[in-house]
């Protein structure tokens, strides 16, 4: 079934639209929420949780590219479980680690509060990406877009992983450069 499809099932209250988003992208949704917080169980519920969301965001929101909203909403809601099983002192810590290292190339005073802010930053990251070589941007949103570890990135690539860690430590430092040439730090 094609997303325009899908976002009309919504707009209808039709329940086969989660049915139907399931169908399309569960299995993508799973892997990605699962990437985060590092669990198939808790990944299955951030996912079902996340189908109540986009439930209540569609309507009034009509998504122009359906899969990025939906995957936001998966991210998000991941990312929240996360937080609060690393704020429980729970887990083995790999969010955390994963979070700290781009810790360095983000701080400023940047307020996460702040809409307008953190737009101007994800396009500033956006656009650092661009400029990196296919494989260099490979490893960058394979760690911290899917928040893989280091030697799951080398699985997929087929790199050693002091080859990931490498280019992750380049790419923090670029990005860094980056952002700071922007103005957004």
């Amino acid at each position: 079934m094609e997303d325009t499809e899908i976002i009309d099932l919504f707009w209808l209250r039709n329940e086969q639209a989660i049915r139907e988003t399931d169908e399309k992208y569960g299995g993508r949704c799973r892997s990605v929420s699962c990437g985060i917080v590092s669990d198939p169980e808790t990944a299955e519920e951030c996912v079902n949780d996340s189908y109540l969301a986009l439930w209540n965001a569609v309507p009034p929101e009509r998504p122009r590219f359906f899969p990025a909203f939906l995957f936001r909403i998966v991210r998000n809601l991941s990312f929240d479980r996360l937080r609060a099983r690393l704020a429980a002192k729970r887990g083995g810590g790999e969010g955390e680690r994963i979070l700290g290292e781009l810790d360095a190339c983000l701080a400023s005073d940047f307020s996460v509060e702040r809409e307008l802010e953190t737009k101007e930053l994800a396009a500033g990251i956006s656009r650092f990406l661009h400029t990196l070589p296919r494989e260099d941007r490979l490893i960058f949103s394979y760690r911290y877009w899917l928040m893989l570890p280091v030697a799951e990135v080398a699985a997929r690539l087929g790199r050693k992983e002091n080859t990931v860690k490498s280019s992750l430590h380049r790419s923090r430092k670029k990005l860094h450069a980056h952002l700071v040439k922007e103005g957004l730090l």
